[in-house]
């Protein structure tokens, strides 16, 4: 498995201690770039890949370096993740020098922590590169004319840079990308949702049965360059099952205080506006954190870790400059209340679009709980606080949709490597245009057993369109159901309703 190993340093680390650590491996060592220079990559005497360092990231978000590390972090640091090539020979002592040494003159510490290496005084010695792979991605580690594979080994796959660019790359070579890791291994709720849809695949070992898919349990098995379902399904790996292996605690799990859940609450919201000069990106992600978790994100950036202080300014800066492609960025929460959210900007010929979904973890109480405690969890999820924030939308930040959901899975929004219960719709709203579309009448007689509720005055109204939370999975051909009939209603020029897109 690859090495990765991050220096989390009190200071920039500039070129002198850059070059410092990069002379870890002596003068048979080179060196050269990648990614337009924001990769250093280093070969042995025959040309072969040792390490790669990537540029480093300041974050300045307090918890970022927690939830993704497991570790705490006064104050600001800057982040610069060094990565030994898989089966290069001496390449993970490599890493843990280079990260050591810019450790020892930059102040902080070295992740994980059995990298850090003491005696720094002489260069690394026997070292044999990897293979090299056929594309100039330092990132992959095998490519075949099918997939591009990479290998990781931490307990946390995050949305990385690196990561990220390692997913374009094959996008863009019309290949999958296929993560993978041991299944002692977790994902965050950004990579998941990269790896959720074909041709793309979390493949996890676990040492005995071979290879299956993290995301759905199914037998994996490597064929002509990727791997591929081996026609059989593993079902001793989803959730709850008896041979999960290294699974730990999973949701329901808890110590002394009888039966509980983990849940995540997911609000996928689409909004269009007007591509106004003065128009302020980021109001309909703000203002849903700020309805349900009493204030705005702590952060954002284009990859994990978010480490920009949130600002809705820089955001819409940072947007302008990339227009009119599309852009994917990440907003984080407070270290003690789980929350994280994506959101892709576009520019289409209907205005500024913004597709966001916003993901809340919840430990609901166990049996001895009092009553206020359960109360005050159902609160969270009463139809009515839903409501209010689709009428905040419809209002003041061009609502499309928005679509609520609630699931069994981690509070703390990683992802096991097993099949997750499938998620409850809890309510669907649709903006002013597609009421409008629908007709007034038509909008509020749906045919189900739904009180809609409207949102706003009938000229300009809305709706919100609560679901009974029954079993798990519950309410999807109700919400199909739904977006029919207003969409049988709709002129053939206005855009149909449809779910949020998250």
């Amino acid at each position: 498995m690859t090495k990765d190993v991050i220096a989390l340093t009190e200071r920039m680390p500039d070129t002198w201690s850059l070059l410092t650590g990069l002379l870890s491996g002596g003068p048979d060592v080179t060196m050269g770039t990648a990614a337009d220079g924001a990769v250093i990559q280093l070969f042995d005497a025959e040309g072969r890949p040792l390490a790669s360092v990537e540029t480093p990231t300041l974050v300045r978000v307090p918890g970022e370096v927690s939830r993704l590390l497991g570790i705490r972090a006064d104050g600001p640091v800057w982040w610069t993740e060094v990565r030994a090539a898989t089966a290069g020979q001496g390449s993970d002592r490599l890493a843990g020098v280079l990260a050591s040494r810019l450790v020892s003159q930059l102040g902080g510490r070295v992740w994980p922590a059995d990298a850090f290496v003491t005696d720094l005084g002489r260069p690394v010695s026997g070292l044999t590169g990897a293979a090299r792979p056929a594309a100039a991605q330092p990132a992959v580690d095998v490519l075949s004319e099918r997939a591009a594979v990479v290998i990781q080994d931490r307990p946390l796959v995050a949305m990385t840079s690196w990561l990220a660019e390692a997913l374009r790359a094959a996008a863009d070579s019309d290949r999958g990308f296929q993560l993978v890791t041991p299944a002692s291994a977790r994902l965050t709720l950004a990579t998941r949702a990269a790896l959720a849809g074909a041709p793309n695949r979390w493949v996890v070992g676990d040492g005995a049965s071979g290879y299956y898919d993290g995301l759905s349990g199914t037998e994996l098995r490597w064929s002509d360059g990727a791997f591929m379902p081996a026609g059989a399904t593993a079902s001793a790996f989803t959730a709850g099952g008896t041979a999960a292996p290294a699974a730990g605690p999973g949701p329901g799990d808890t110590a002394g205080d009888g039966p509980a859940r983990e849940t995540q609450l997911a609000v996928s919201i689409r909004t269009r506006k007007p591509a106004e000069a003065e128009l302020l990106l980021g109001g309909a992600l703000e203002a849903a954190w700020r309805h349900l978790l009493g204030g705005p994100p702590r952060g954002w950036g284009t990859a994990e870790p978010a480490g920009q202080p949130w600002s809705r300014a820089d955001l819409t800066d940072f947007v302008r400059d990339r227009s009119p492609a599309p852009t994917w960025t990440i907003a984080v929460g407070d270290p003690d209340r789980p929350a994280v959210a994506t959101l892709r900007t576009e520019l289409t010929t209907g205005g500024v679009e913004e597709e966001l979904t916003l993901t809340l973890g919840y430990r609901e109480p166990g049996e001895r709980a009092t009553a206020a405690d359960a109360a005050e969890v159902a609160d969270e999820f009463a139809p009515a606080r839903f409501a209010d924030l689709a009428a905040e939308l419809a209002a003041e930040h061009g609502l499309v949709s928005m679509l609520v959901q609630r699931r069994a899975a981690r509070a703390d929004l990683t992802v096991p490597p097993w099949l997750e219960g499938a998620p409850t719709v809890l309510g669907f709203a649709v903006g002013r245009e597609d009421v409008r579309a629908a007709g007034l009448t038509h909008a509020r007689r749906p045919p189900l057993p739904i009180r809609p509720i409207q949102l706003g005055p009938l000229d300009r109204a809305a709706f919100y369109y609560p679901f009974a939370e029954t079993e798990p999975g519950a309410g999807w051909g109700a919400l199909e159901d739904l977006v029919t009939h207003l969409r049988e209603a709709a002129s053939p020029t206005s855009e149909s309703p449809g779910a949020a897109r998250g």
